[in-house]
């Protein structure tokens, strides 16, 4: 199975494949606030009910952010980039 990271200065947030959560055993959070996800041609994917908190690291920064666990099909995770 090849699976890929997108870096898409269109996201607004970040997010990470439930299967991906599911297969790694990787901890939830619920969400304080759910939110809905439209897909890029303006389709409604679904309501996201969960987060994944992770500490991403470039150069030496560091820096916590919270991913949403959705449906992203053939990609683990989309990168928000601003």
């Amino acid at each position: 199975m090849s699976r890929h990271k997108l870096v898409d200065k269109g996201c607004t947030y970040t997010e990470i494949d439930k299967q991906l959560v599911k297969e790694g055993k990787i901890k939830t959070e619920p969400m304080n606030q759910l939110f809905e996800v439209f897909n890029a041609n303006r389709t409604k994917n679904r309501e996201v009910t969960q987060y994944v908190p992770l500490e991403v690291e470039i150069n030496r920064h560091k820096e916590q952010i919270n991913t949403a666990v959705i449906d992203l099909n053939s990609t683990d995770v989309f990168i928000e980039y601003n």
